[in-house]
Parts: structure tokens; sequence; C-alpha cells
């Protein structure tokens, strides 16, 4: 009988501000069984410092704080580290997703400067013609942002800005968060239930009314 194994995400979080998406799509994942090879660029781990008042001098303990008690795994890899599994195309993953994504972390890529694990396995995925989505987090945006954005929209490159949505009449800031991390993961193909969507929405009003 054979077992079907779930494959890995790359999932990227840089120093754009909006860390906590990354944390939850990171959870999410992991609570659906996948293994998730996590990269934290240096100003990434500035950012959960001052956003989410992440304790980041012991990196390791504080990440498997985070996320060791899910059913999938997580592996945390130094944006340094050039030489890791998932800096080769010979290494199979479903893709990777930068979420959020800063603008120095998308130029980088619009422009193939793989001079770190981030933009290098972002690279890789490029070259392998594996999903690659950016979240960027940024405003306003000038002609270079826009620029950049349009050359990776053109290479497959889904771009899936950080803005919420509010029809769905969210309740919470976690509700605003779910839902973006929701909005990857259909463009991922992921089957999830973090948001309501826009005809199940009118669905449910026709059942109150």
């Amino acid at each position: 009988m054979e077992t079907t194994v779930k494959k890995g995400w790359v999932v990227g979080i840089t120093g754009a501000s909006g860390s906590i998406y990354g944390v939850r799509l990171t959870e999410v994942l992991l609570s659906m069984g996948y293994t998730v090879h996590l990269v934290i660029s240096n100003a990434g781990w500035r950012v959960l410092k001052e956003e989410l008042q992440w304790n980041t001098t012991n990196r390791d303990d504080v990440l498997q704080d985070k996320f060791g008690g899910y059913p999938g795994t997580f592996k945390y890899y130094p944006v340094s580290d050039i030489g890791a599994s998932i800096a080769s195309g010979s290494y199979l993953v479903e893709g990777m997703i930068i979420m959020p994504c800063s603008m120095g972390t998308l130029s980088a890529i619009a422009n193939g400067s793989s001079d770190n694990l981030m933009t290098r396995a972002a690279d890789v995925m490029l070259k392998e013609g594996r999903s690659l989505v950016i979240v960027p987090r940024e405003t306003p945006l000038h002609a270079i942002h826009l620029e950049n954005m349009l050359k990776l929209a053109r290479l497959g490159v889904r771009i899936i800005p950080a803005m919420p949505a509010f029809y769905f009449h969210p309740k919470s800031m976690e509700d605003l968060i779910s839902f973006l991390v929701g909005k990857v993961l259909d463009n991922v193909n992921i089957s999830h239930d973090l948001f309501t969507r826009w005809g199940d929405q009118n669905a449910q009003r026709g059942e109150q009314n």
C-alpha cells in the first residue's frame, strides 16, 4: 500500500512589516502536516522582535517554542546558509512563499541577485518552474517597485499584496490575517477554511433571514 507523503514548502519571512503573516502561514502549513523550510532574514528577526515581542536571543529555542507542537515539521535555515538543501534545484519542494516580502528582497529576486539563502531559494523556484508566491508589504509603491513586480509576474510568480478584504465582515485582527493566509493557500491549491468566501457569505445571510 502506497503512502502519500506531503512534500515541503519553503517559507521566507523578510524585514517588511507584517511578520505575523509569515508566522500564521507557517502555523497553518504545519497544522496540515506539511514540512516547512523556514528562512528568516536578519531584518525579519528584527521585525519579529519589534512587532511580536519575540525574544530572539536564542533563535532555535524561540522557533521550537512557536512551531514545535504541530503535526508537521519545520526546519530552520540561517539566511547566510547558502549551501542549505533548499539552495539546490535537486532538493524537491512544492514551492516557496515569501510572506511578507520586502522591496529589497523582491528587487533582488527580480534581478537575479542570489547572494543569500532567501533569494537563492527563490531563484531555484524560478529556474525549476516551481510555485513562487510573493506577498509584498509596502506603501506607497514607486515605479521601481511596480516594475519589479511586473517582471516577476511575467515569469509566473504570484504577487499577492498584503491587502485584507472586508466583505466577509471580519471580527478581529486574526480574521484579517487568516484571510490573507487563505488567499495565499488558494493560489497554491491548498484547501482550507480560514475565511468565509463570497458565495458562502451570501448563503449564510439567506439562512439567517
